[in-house]
Order: structure tokens, then C-alpha cells, then sequence
């Protein structure tokens, strides 16, 4: 069900429309109707207008439809009277959205995370569901890890979410050791609208079995995979969860535990599909989630994925058009043509270099494993020995660096101005 205001172009809303049917089959759910209304604003007691509410329910019966989803969020009184007037259960974007994250967590950490949104997205609406709790058992916007919650009274539930906020603490402070074990390693995070293709990107770079579906919000929980970029490089790859337009806060606020592997990278990948008419507009919504993240600031590339399913013209309008509207690099990509990442690897490596110290180093020509430590840390440009000690140029990340000037018996001879 949409209703959207009259501002908005016709197809945006189309396009809106056409993701929420997309989010419902992903829920498992077959949507047999679509209503739309243009209003000036919304009603306040049902949204959408009183004749309108007449006709959603004559469409209900005539389909024998068991939901109602709307496009827009609800408030617990317009979802109360809706469902009163339709006789079916009615829900909004941000709970079904919230359904198929429960369907989708895999992880004790990400099924606590969606129980947490859950419960403080259903905690005013406690009253309605358990209206339906008592008659329904399961299906779209009743299943979950919240579920056994919601048939419990406010303090309960009230005492549930402290306690999953505790642990997800636990769990972050858990998550920071791992990150400090990282250090000396470039880090990159890949961020994008869900379905712009990060897991698949992700496993073409890094060869790894991981799971790959053509649906929204596929992969849910974060994996990190290392990636090598030839010539002794490589980088450490997170994928994060997919970003969506009104995405619910508490969803957002419930994982930024796990998209804080974000503020740790060294880079941010901004996987967008070349392939979608309305790449400009997700583009849009990932930006204002970041900024939500406080993580515009950290450095940034676009990677157009999908450039398989574009024309030469089409791949080179759109290049152009990168160049001329974006200071942000960008590289064009198909994560099932492993031909193309050669650019996006090359931008990688120069990032990485960019942030290495040049310096000469002297070591005993017979310490083999001071050597071997050299050459694995870092990046040997020039040797050359005079009998006894063994004069080295390198490229080395600062901690890296930190970690090998400890050695007994490395010398720093110099350190040279910026990279090369």
C-alpha cells in the first residue's frame, strides 16, 4: 500500500513500490494488490483517506488478502485503526523490514541485534500485537527472537532489552580485541544499498565461499576475508549489512556495533549497481546513513558493480558522467568478471602505499629472520650489503614499523620525505 505525498515523482514512487514487493517476497509473502493514494498529508487517524480505507478493505476481501503492508511508517494508533476498519493484520517498511532481518540473522550477536530493534520497535505497539498473537501463530511479522517477548508485559520486555544491551557491549568490547589484532593490516569496508552485489564483489576478490542471493538483504551478518592484490599486497575486506531507504532507526542503532568496523577502516567501498535506473537515489540514502554513522569523513571509493549488464555506451556515459559530478575516485566492476577488479586492486594498492613510511634500514647480513621479517611486514625496494650488514629501501605501514624497530639489531638509517 502506498501513499505517498504529491511532491514526490511518480516514478520514485513506482520504483518504491517495486522494493517493497521485492521486501515482501523476500519475507516470503505473495503480493496479490497494489493501492495507491497522492495526499497533501497524511491522515491522522489512518494515513491514508477515509474512503481510501473503504476501498483497501473491499480490495482485501476481494483477494482474500491475510496482510496489509504500507510503503510508509505507521503510528501504533493509525496501525490500531487500520486493522480495525480492514479486519487484517496491518504492518509498515520498517517492520517488514524488520521480519526479514530476523529470518536472515545467523549469528548469536546479529539475532540479538534484530531482537533488540524488534522489541523497541513493537514495544508501543505491544497492545495491537497481542491482539494477534492470540489468533495467529507465525508468518510475516511474527517470527523472530522477539517473538516469545512479545507475550510478555511492558516491564518484562523493558528488562529484556537492558539485559540484550549488555551483551551487545560484551560483544563490542570482544569485537575491539579482534579489530587491535588487525592492526598493521589495511582495512576496508565495503558499504552499499542492499543487493548492489558486496557479497558477491567480496567473493570474487577474495576467492571465498560465501553466500550470494539475488534478494534483498541476502547476507545479514559481517564477514572479513583477506584479499591480495598481487605484488606482495593485500588488504582485509569486510562486507556490512545492505542500507535500504527508511531504514529503521532502531535497526540502525542495534547494529552499529557491527558497522563499526566501518569507523576502524582505512577505506570505505561504496559498492553501488551501475545496472539500476535509480543508482543516483541509493547512492543518496547510503550517504545519509553514513552521515547517521558519522563516517563521511573517512576516505572513500565508488565501485560501480554490475558494469556486465551495461552496454559499452551506456558503461561510458556513465564513466563520464562520474568524472564530471564526483571528486570521490570511482572504478567500474563486475564481480562475475574477475578481468575487471585489476583497476579496483590497482586503486588499493596505491591507497595502501600512500599511507606507508619510506625508509633505508640496515640489518647483519647473517640475521635470516630479522630478513624474512623485513620482507613479510613490508615492501623491499633496493638491496645491497657490504659483507656484513645488509642495507634495505622499504615501504612499511607506521605499525608495522613500530613493531620491527624493536628488533635488536635493526638499524634505521634514515627515513625518506612522502611515499612514492
Amino acid at each position: 500500500m502506498g501513499a505517498p505525498l504529491k511532491t514526490l515523482d511518480e516514478r520514485i514512487v513506482l520504483e518504491h513500490l517495486e522494493e517493497l514487493t521485492r521486501l515482501t517476497d523476500t519475507a516470503g509473502g505473495e503480493v496479490v494488490d497494489v493501492v495507491r493514494q497522492w495526499i497533501d498529508a497524511p491522515h491522522p487517524r489512518f494515513y491514508i483517506g477515509q474512503g481510501k480505507v473503504d476501498e483497501l478493505r473491499e480490495r482485501v476481501e476481494a483477494e482474500s488478502a491475510d496482510l496489509v503492508i504500507f510503503d510508509e511508517e505507521l503510528s501504533p494508533a493509525q496501525g490500531k485503526a487500520l486493522e480495525d476498519r480492514v479486519g487484517v493484520r496491518v504492518m509498515d517498511r520498517s517492520e517488514l523490514i524488520l521480519d526479514i532481518f530476523a529470518t536472515r540473522a545467523r549469528t548469536s550477536e546479529s539475532k540479538m541485534q534484530v531482537e533488540l530493534a524488534q522489541l523497541q520497535y513493537l514495544l508501543p505497539r505491544l497492545k495491537r500485537m497481542w491482539t494477534h498473537l492470540s489468533r495467529i501463530r507465525g508468518g510475516v511479522g511474527l517470527r523472530g527472537p522477539g517473538e516469545t517477548q512479545l507475550e510478555s508485559d511492558r516491564r518484562l520486555i523493558g528488562r529484556r532489552i537492558g539485559d540484550l544491551r549488555k551483551k551487545l557491549v560484551g560483544v563490542a568490547q570482544a569485537r575491539e580485541i579482534q579489530r587491535r589484532s588487525r592492526e598493521g593490516s589495511f582495512r576496508v569496508s565495503l558499504v552499499g544499498y542492499t543487493n548492489a552485489g558486496k557479497s558477491s564483489l567480496l567473493r570474487a576478490l577474495s576467492g571465498s565461499d560465501l553466500f550470494v542471493e539475488d534478494r534483498l538483504f541476502a547476507t545479514l551478518d559481517s564477514a572479513t576475508r583477506s584479499v591480495p592484490l598481487g605484488g606482495g599486497f593485500e588488504v582485509l575486506v569486510t562486507d556490512t549489512v545492505g542500507f535500504i531507504r527508511k531504514l529503521p532507526h532502531h535497526l540502525v542503532a542495534s547494529f552499529r556495533s557491527t558497522l563499526e568496523e566501518a569507523h576502524e577502516a582505512d577505506l570505505l567501498l561504496h559498492v553501488i549497481d551501475a545496472s539500476h535506473p535509480d543508482w543516483e537515489e541509493q547512492k543518496e540514502v547510503v550517504e545519509e546513513v553514513l552521515e547517521t554513522l558519522e563516517l563521511t569523513e573517512r576516505p572513500q571509493v565508488l565501485a560501480f558493480n554490475k558494469i556486465d549488464r551495461l552496454s559499452h555506451g551506456e558503461e561510458a556515459a556513465l564513466a563520464q558522467r562520474t568524472r564530471a559530478l564526483e571528486s570521490t575516485p570511482a572504478v567500474f566492476v563486475s564481480a562475475l568478471d574477475t578481468g575487471t577488479l585489476d583497476g579496483l586492486k590497482s586503486v588499493l594498492k596505491a591507497r595502501i602505499r600512500g599511507g606507508l613510511q619510506h625508509l633505508t634500514v640496515r640489518v647483519p647480513a647473517q640475521d635470516g629472520e630479522t630478513l624474512a621479517l623485513l620482507y613479510r611486514e613490508g615492501e623491499v625496494l633496493t638491496q645491497s650489503h657490504d659483507g656484513t650488514m645488509l642495507e634495505l629501501a622499504i615501504r612499511v605501514a607506521p605499525p608495522a614499523w613500530g613493531r620491527l624497530s624493536r628488533i635488536s639489531g635493526l638499524e634505521l638509517v634514515r627515513e625518506h620525505g612522502p611515499p612514492a
